[in-house]
């Protein structure tokens, strides 16, 4: 039988200790940490380097703060899922990590199995917020999306009906399982759809195609 592949993490953090502290809660048999930057300048380098599966990264570092390194790295590695891990627990950091690209956010303080859990989480595509952290999110795109809601079709056009209809049920923070009883197909079905839309929209996860969607004008999560 062949083994399970490890997701491969990089973990960004101005702090040694902090650093050393990941490694050693993360590095499991379904978990390798395969690299350190203690910059943003670095992460950007690492993460080209390394090809990371995950990034764990702090907010505030020197030469390159988080939220740029994070919006470097997603420009050249949009697959890349990116965890913000911060000290502050503020509803406007959550947002503006997550319009920046972030597949979740995260306190320093979050236990080592809820750590672990919320990795494989976006290694597999799925989103890492709470379906209200979610809507605050979309309410903040459509509020800022210009009024003339200009759309670029790019993406859109390679989507389905079918994948237009649950990418707005993403929006509105549905999980597979609610999907599949509100569309009466099986929960694989949509786990599939979903898969296809991600790939599709060149993004890292669930999280990521929400934002897309409302930022094109698409939907408004309603």
């Amino acid at each position: 039988m062949r083994p399970k592949k490890r997701i491969r993490v990089l973990v960004a953090d101005d702090h040694p200790v902090v650093r050393e502290g990941l490694r050693s809660m993360l590095d499991t048999d379904s978990i390798e940490v395969v690299g350190e930057a203690g910059t943003g300048l670095e992460a950007v380098v690492r993460a080209e380097e390394l090809e990371p599966d995950v990034i764990l990264m702090d907010m505030r570092m020197p030469q390159m703060d988080g939220a740029s390194a994070m919006a470097a790295i997603k420009r050249a590695q949009p697959e890349v899922a990116v965890i913000i891990l911060s000290t502050y627990d503020n509803v406007e950091y959550l947002i503006r990590a997550v319009v920046g690209g972030a597949a979740g956010y995260l306190l320093k303080g979050t236990p080592r199995n809820e750590l672990i859990a919320a990795i494989r989480c976006v290694a597999a595509g799925e989103s890492l917020l709470k379906r209200k952290d979610l809507q605050a999110v979309v309410s903040r795109l459509v509020k800022q999306r210009d009024h003339a809601r200009s759309r670029r079709e790019g993406g859109a056009e390679r989507l389905t009906d079918r994948e237009m209809e649950i990418l707005s049920l993403v929006v509105q923070g549905l999980t597979n399982k609610q999907m599949a009883e509100l569309l009466s197909v099986a929960p694989s079905t949509v786990k599939t759809h979903v898969q296809n839309i991600i790939r599709k929209l060149g993004v890292s996860d669930r999280t990521q195609a929400a934002v897309w969607a409302v930022r094109e004008g698409l939907t408004r999560g309603q």
